[in-house]
């Protein structure tokens, strides 16, 4: 019976490699995937006098855009709201899929959510901000916004 150690073979040495070279691989890939997903969630946050100016604001991304909407411009057809949305003197057409419900009305601030298409912004959400809460923490940007304005000329 021989008991002297066999020489080592090349295929144990693959063997061992090949384990590293995958979990690597796949954590490469799971980096990118967790990379582009949170890249693609980013949504920045824009005044609409902001847009294709400001830079994280261009027309091209996805955006978070503040305004106030224009007394007499709201008008909902065929399952659509559309509204003129303003902020320090600079306007932008929006359209809505559906109704935003809750207290949206003309000449209040809000923020949309979605993609300037043409020369629209498309909205996919609506936030309404309507807290005292936000007014006092937020009150030069409100004044700003121009709803100071479109309030006075309903009263």
């Amino acid at each position: 019976m021989d008991l002297s150690p066999r020489p080592a073979e090349s295929s144990k040495r693959r063997r061992r490699w090949l384990p590293i070279i995958f979990l690597s691989l796949v954590g490469v890939g799971g980096i990118v995937i967790v990379t582009q997903f949170l890249t693609s969630a980013i949504d920045y946050y824009c005044n609409v006098d902001e847009i294709g100016v400001r830079s994280g604001c261009e027309k091209s991304t996805r955006l978070r855009v503040q305004g106030t909407v224009e007394q007499g411009s709201l008008q909902k057809t065929g399952g659509k709201t559309s509204f003129v949305m303003t902020f320090n003197g600079k306007s932008i057409n929006v359209v809505y899929a559906g109704d935003p419900g809750g207290v949206f009305q003309e000449c209040i601030s809000v923020v949309a959510h979605g993609r300037m298409i043409d020369e629209t912004f498309e909205s996919n959400r609506i936030e309404v901000k309507h807290s005292n809460e936000y007014v006092e923490k937020n009150a030069e940007r409100f004044d700003s916004s121009g709803s100071a304005a479109c309030s006075q000329a309903q009263g």
